[in-house]
């Protein structure tokens, strides 16, 4: 299981390198001048302009400020932006914000996608499955931004059953309605893996021999099925929290959350190159986090794994 583990975080670190580096040179392509944008309708003396440059090593080439970018984060420091604000300060400000969102949409994406999935699965090629697959369809096609606003106006404006904006009243209040977009978008996929998966384990000798010994319907499902259908699903709900930490953007935007996914979108609509690769760089390591913790899960799940 060590073995495993070492080879897992060695082949996290490419990953780190390599996607870093492709939001670093992507942030560096961004047109437009970020010390213009900064002075806004007023421009800069050339001496302050040249000052700021140096300041950021915006006149340094690419590869250059990348290699001084990682230098820094392997200490910990995730940069500044231009009023010399630390980054790691601002998401940890509106961090707690998403980790809310992200935690309830999580826990209600993971009773509906299961429902959902083993109701499917339960009763396959019958009524409950057709309405199982209806009910994937129409969310996996729905877009999110389409949800929430249908939400804000069904369940928010028309029923008052939540607010529709801010974090006024606190968690769970603020958060339910937000959450229950996201979850219901994210469980659809959930529900579909779910059910595919407990059909084929279904159909496997092991159940066949199971059956055959006596062992009650209950136990066939909830002992046996479930249990060794649950490794890709395990997979997919890490990865996807790991989604939902790194910001669901739209629906902070659309629910006015002040989240890291709002910080991100201000960031980019202001051209802070420094906070976007702090926040993306912030994400990349959440989810390569979550993904070792996945990993690692799979010896509890399957001893195969741990063995190995």
């Amino acid at each position: 299981m060590l073995g495993y583990l070492v080879r897992r975080v060695a082949a996290m670190l490419p990953v780190l390198f390599g996607v870093t580096f492709l939001i670093f040179a992507l942030v560096y392509a961004m047109p437009g001048d970020p010390i213009a944008a900064l002075a806004g309708d007023r421009p800069l003396p050339p001496s302050t302009v040249e000052a700021l440059r140096e300041r950021y090593h915006l006149d340094e080439p690419l590869i250059t400020q990348y290699l001084l970018y990682m230098g820094g984060l392997l200490r910990g420091d995730f940069g500044t932006d231009f009023f010399d604000r630390p980054v790691l300060d601002m998401i940890a400000e509106r961090w707690p914000t998403t980790l809310q969102l992200a935690l309830t949409a999580w826990v209600l994406k993971l009773l509906i996608g299961l429902a959902v999935g083993i109701f499917g699965a339960l009763h396959r090629g019958r009524t409950g499955d057709h309405l199982a697959l209806a009910f994937t369809v129409l969310f996996v096609a729905l877009p999110g931004f389409v949800i929430a606003f249908l939400a804000q106006l069904v369940l928010g404006l028309k029923l008052e059953w939540f607010p529709i904006a801010g974090i006024a009243e606190g968690w769970p209040q603020s958060f339910l309605l937000p959450a229950l977009v996201v979850a219901l978008e994210a469980a659809a996929p959930l529900a579909r893996l779910t059910r595919s998966s407990l059909v084929d384990t279904l159909s496997a000798e092991f159940i066949r021999t199971a059956r055959a010994k006596g062992a009650s319907p209950g136990r066939v499902v909830w002992g046996h099925a479930l249990r060794n259908s649950m490794i890709p699903v395990v997979t997919y709900l890490g990865l996807s929290l790991a989604a939902m930490l790194g910001g669901a953007v739209i629906v902070e935007s659309v629910f006015n959350l002040p989240g890291i996914g709002g910080l991100l979108v201000q960031a980019v609509q202001t051209q802070q190159g420094t906070i976007v690769v702090g926040v993306a760089t912030f994400i990349i390591l959440i989810y390569l986090l979550v993904n070792l913790l996945v990993d690692i899960s799979y010896g509890f799940i399957d001893p195969r794994v741990r063995n190995g």
